[in-house]
């Protein structure tokens, strides 16, 4: 397929320039200035005047529930809510039913993404097998050419041992561990919600901020001794952040993310009446923590020690969601969100550069994770169109994806996802 997209003001070093792209199977072919050539020639001509043109984003921390639970998400509307939101590549977390852990079980997540996928989907292998966070830590070397990495998200690794003996497999087969941080020993039973002042008010078992920053000390140790590449999953809470600013500092191999709900909402901004069925759109594991919390990511993101920012987009299905903070399982959306929540809340508002914004949705990510893909000349395309200037309002009715949790309905934005195109794929068109 050829393609030409007309006068598109396209992201170049750190700022817009006015340039028509050609694609040509997937890659980009050419790029002009002042475009003469005409139209003949080409499967689909967009005129993009008025719009803006970046790379396709790249989440590293999706969940898309197939194989094993389609009744929260498939592949299928999981990877197009990803396209309506910009997205051209995103990495599948392996909480599955089966679990990929063996080359056999990998096979069948593989084969719906081929059939269904609308974008790039590449697949996280479990740690340990069954994705227990203990036991048997899986064969990598045999996982590691098929996989974007390993994780046991939604549970931690439990032991040291475990995790030594995963940093070493992982380090010889050449891939990184995306570690899930929790050590659930330090968590009450039932435990809901950041360990604060709002669940001493609401009589709420709290999730301390040690239940996380204490498996990522554990696991920097064990990142020196082994070299082992280690990412580390939605970091919360500034101690966190200051291990990890401090490894980096000593040359440890470490990388981290957050997401967009943690630098958006703090514990202050949980509802009043935690029982009530809709405040389950606020729970999520990390839970929000404190407004220092919250400050901190914010710097932490600006000055470089969060490397990228990922959404833990975890759709489930409405019944699941509709329990109270107390009942409710674990997980929001936000793939389709993402991007108009910060570059409304953040960039428009001067807490961000729009250039730092796109860092770490699209560059940092492929960076750390060995992708390709982009807007360069010789590229496989990926890439999205917004409109900047459109006025909208997150609305979970509309939302592509099976999951309608979020704490942030209601909120307007100010950016428009227009078109996004992922290799030979037009994944996503909203043109007017």
């Amino acid at each position: 397929m050829r393609l030409l997209l007309k006068n598109a003001s396209v992201w170049q070093n750190g700022q817009f320039e006015r340039l028509s792209l050609v694609i040509d199977n997937g890659r980009i072919a050419g790029r002009s200035a002042e475009w003469t050539g005409g139209d003949d020639g080409f499967d689909r001509v967009f005129a993009l005047d008025g719009l803006v043109l970046f790379p396709g984003f790249t989440d590293v921390h999706v969940h898309l529930r197939e194989p094993g639970f389609s009744y929260k998400e498939t592949i299928g509307t999981g990877s197009l809510a990803c396209a309506r939101g910009g997205y051209t590549t995103v990495c599948a977390m392996p909480n599955l039913q089966p679990a990929p852990d063996t080359p056999e079980h990998l096979q069948e997540e593989e084969d719906l993404i081929r059939a269904q996928a609308a974008i790039r989907v590449l697949p996280y292998a479990s740690i340990t097998m069954g994705q227990k966070g203990e036991g048997d830590v899986v064969d990598m070397a045999a996982l590691a050419p098929r996989a974007c990495g390993f994780s046991d998200d939604g549970r931690g690794v439990k032991t040291a041992a475990t995790m030594r003996e995963a940093m070493e497999k992982c380090a010889a087969a050449g891939s990184i561990i995306a570690a899930h941080c929790e050590d659930v020993s330090l968590i009450p039973p039932g435990g809901c919600i950041h360990e604060g002042a709002y669940a001493k008010a609401h009589g709420l078992p709290g999730i301390p901020s040690e239940s996380e920053w204490a498996p990522i000390a554990r696991d920097i140790e064990l990142c020196r001794e082994t070299g082992c590449a280690y990412h580390v999953c939605h970091v919360s809470c500034q101690e966190s952040l200051a291990l990890i600013r401090q490894a980096k500092a000593e040359g440890v191999n470490i990388t981290c993310e957050t997401a967009p709900h943690y630098l958006l909402l703090s514990e202050e901004d949980l509802p009043e009446d935690a029982e009530a069925p809709d405040s389950g759109r606020f729970k999520m594991n990390p839970p929000l923590r404190r407004k220092a919390d919250q400050d901190a990511l914010l710097e932490a993101v600006a000055d470089g020690t969060v490397d990228m920012i990922a959404t833990d987009h975890a759709p489930h299905a409405a019944e699941e969601k509709a329990r109270g903070l107390r009942g409710s399982a674990m997980g929001i959306v936000g793939i389709e969100t993402a991007f108009p929540l910060l570059y409304t809340y953040l960039v428009e508002t001067g807490r961000l550069p729009l250039s730092r914004l796109i860092e770490l949705l699209a560059e940092k990510p492929r960076q750390r994770f060995g992708l390709d893909g982009g807007i360069a000349p010789g590229d496989r395309a990926e890439l999205c169109v917004w409109d900047l200037h459109a006025d909208s309002t997150v609305d979970p009715a509309q939302f592509v994806s099976k999951g309608h949790a979020t704490p942030f309905a209601g909120w307007p934005v100010h950016a428009v996802c227009r078109l996004t195109i992922c290799g030979d794929r037009i994944a996503w068109e909203a043109l007017t």
